[in-house]
């Protein structure tokens, strides 16, 4: 069975960025460029430890 998990890619820029995929394969969410990949990993990390607190925001 897939599971939802995190991807560390570089874009067309050259800086590297971050998505959260489903498992079906798409993506639900994706970073800013960051220009080193130690933080994308910290992206990933922070994502982790504060989503489960988080507010959601409807600025609709």
């Amino acid at each position: 069975m897939a599971a939802y998990k995190f991807e560390i890619y570089k874009d067309k820029a050259g800086e590297f960025r971050v998505r959260f995929k489903a498992p079906n394969g798409e993506t639900m969410l994706s970073s800013e460029g960051y220009k080193s990949k130690s933080s994308a990993q910290n992206c990933i990390e922070s994502v982790k430890k504060n989503a489960p607190g988080a507010e959601t925001a409807d600025n609709s």
